[in-house]
């Protein structure tokens, strides 16, 4: 009995034996980090298995095709395992069969972990999703996979993934993309099912002291300094007690409002059911019942706070020159260099590259013009530089339509209305009890 009967079903044995070679080979390279090229996972969890089912279908249809052309093929023959022949062809079957059923098993578990790592998901789709796995390999979530948050556990849960992730290739394939891509993400997970298997929520943190520099634009960059002392807090049933920001996360509340908008900055109504039964219902006035069905109800989790855990960016060019300087990545002895570090960040430019070219040429030119009278070392100009391109780089993308402050951060109230989205003193119940702005309730200034 012939493996291939037609030139067709031999191709198949040839793309076949091709591609699992070819698979195993470069399976085993990418184990050993020899490829790090994240469009390689593609040919190796997707091309080449697909091309080696393709060519045992095949040698299945040019066999088939082959035994129609001869009368004398058309019967089945009689298995007879006493014949030895027919043991060789049985056994080397199965054999052949158990390698078919590893190495797809070997592809098939590998695709899986393959789209679940961050490079998949932020470089395959480059220019779309670029921004997020720049923030995200920057952020304190680096080494948290995307799926740990974007994708709930179970069968169900990874089948909707998938078609949302069809969706958006479909989107991408087309250039049908929304740029920026619009936050918050509406069917994120329950922060409890995510933060919460690493963040615990009944834990107390206390006092937790912050300091904060900023600096000014004069020749010597002068630096003020805050200090605040921010009661985190926290909640605990089995103590009984809440504290602090964090009595929101208290599991014996729920904090219930309504957002009129899809970025969840207009809340004209708060609900708040404590442990014991009482409600207390907050409402802005001269807001009706009829805006208020027209909204979207949610019950308050980490995220209406920290909306960014895991892909943040600067507010603006000055908190992220600010940043640098308070870290000591650039040296504040370089005349005016926190105004020359804005205003390169601030540079209106088509597309990243034209933009870090002329970073490096204002400042440079800057520094070398006659505004500066005593010329700095040219290695303070080079990490200067150097720094203000990277800081472009992780916060700036043309191509996505995103610059600074695109992005807001709700974690405060300084760089978007944060916590005053609520605490605005102007929701109030019905026998006057108001949302508190006072700023005493969640930090002491020092």
């Amino acid at each position: 009995m012939k493996l291939a009967r037609t030139p067709l079903a031999a191709f198949g044995v040839v793309l076949t034996t091709a591609c699992a070679l070819l698979f195993l080979l470069a399976l085993g390279a990418e184990s050993y980090g020899l490829i790090q090229n994240p469009y390689v996972g593609i040919l190796i969890f997707f091309a080449l298995p697909a091309g080696f089912l393709l060519g045992l279908l095949l040698v299945l249809i040019g066999n088939l095709r082959g035994r129609k052309r001869g009368a004398e093929e058309i019967a089945w023959p009689t298995l007879d395992l006493k014949n030895r022949g027919q043991r060789v062809f049985v056994m080397g079957l199965l054999a052949a069969s158990l390698v078919n059923v590893v190495i797809l098993s070997m592809a098939g578990v590998g695709a899986v972990h393959y789209m679940e790592t961050p490079e998949f998901c932020g470089q395959v789709c480059h220019q779309v999703m670029e921004p997020e796995y720049v923030a995200h390999a920057q952020g304190p979530h680096a080494n948290v996979t995307c799926v740990s948050c974007h994708v709930g556990s179970g069968a169900g849960a990874l089948v909707q993934s998938k078609i949302d992730g069809t969706r958006r290739l479909m989107g991408f394939v087309t250039g049908n993309i929304t740029r920026p891509i619009p936050t918050p993400v509406h069917t994120m997970r329950p922060a409890r099912e995510t933060c919460g298997t690493c963040h615990w929520p009944e834990k107390i943190h206390g006092n937790r002291l912050k300091v904060v520099k900023e600096y000014a634009d004069d020749e010597a960059s002068s630096e003020t300094v805050t200090t605040l002392e921010l009661k985190v807090g926290g909640g605990s049933t089995a103590l009984g007690i809440g504290e602090g920001i964090h009595w929101h996360m208290h599991v014996s509340n729920q904090v219930e409002y309504i957002a009129l908008d899809s970025q969840r900055q207009d809340i004209p109504y708060v609900k708040l059911t404590m442990g014991d039964g009482t409600v207390r219902e907050f409402r802005k006035p001269g807001v009706t019942d009829e805006a208020l069905a027209a909204g979207t109800r949610r019950t308050m989790d980490c995220t209406d706070c920290h909306n960014r855990p895991s892909h943040t960016f600067a507010a603006s060019a000055e908190r992220a020159a600010n940043e640098a300087l308070a870290l000591g990545q650039v040296p504040r002895s370089l005349p005016f260099v926190r105004r020359e570090m804005v205003k390169a960040l601030k540079t209106d430019a088509a597309s990243k590259d034209d933009a870090l070219a002329a970073i490096d040429a204002g400042l440079r030119g800057f520094y070398g013009g006659a505004e500066v009278a005593v010329k700095p070392a040219a290695a303070d100009i080079d990490r200067a530089v150097t720094v203000t391109r990277a800081l472009y780089s992780q916060n700036v993308f043309p191509q996505m339509k995103i610059t600074w402050g695109s992005y807001r951060n709700e974690l405060g109230h300084i760089d978007s209305p944060g916590c005053f989205r609520c605490h605005d003193e102007e929701k109030a119940t019905p026998d006057g009890r108001t949302i508190s702005q006072d700023c005493e309730s969640c930090h002491i200034m020092r």
